[in-house]
């Protein structure tokens, strides 16, 4: 959120999300050649069968990768809110503008001037 992300830090979760998202690709695309494959010489029923199953196999792997994909984003900007405001509550470096200033502080109270203070 208010905190600045390394550079480093930005290029590793690009890195990860197309690494990812190239697994799945190439899960579907291996899915869908052994489907092409086992329908060839496969009867109606059977075609169905194949094909239903690697729609099945496709749609939840992809669901899978987005899902997770999705969490994890959700995670990590909910933990770097956390840190944001526990840096901001303790005063910390990059807490700046967030911070209030603090009250005036109130002279110590002592003894009223009407009343004695000997004895």
């Amino acid at each position: 959120m208010g905190r600045p992300r390394n550079a480093s830090d930005v290029e590793l979760q690009k890195t990860r999300a197309w690494a990812g998202l190239l697994v799945v690709i190439l899960g579907d695309a291996a899915i869908a050649i052994a489907a092409v494959w086992g329908v060839a010489g496969a009867d109606g029923a059977q075609s169905a069968a194949i094909l239903t199953s690697a729609f099945t196999a496709v749609s939840t792997m992809t669901t899978a990768y987005f899902g997770i994909r999705a969490a994890t984003n959700t995670a990590q900007a909910h933990t770097a809110a956390q840190v944001d405001e526990a840096v901001a509550r303790a005063g910390g470096a990059g807490a700046g503008q967030d911070r209030r200033d603090p009250p005036a502080e109130r002279p110590a109270e002592g003894p009223a001037e009407s009343e004695p203070s000997g004895p």
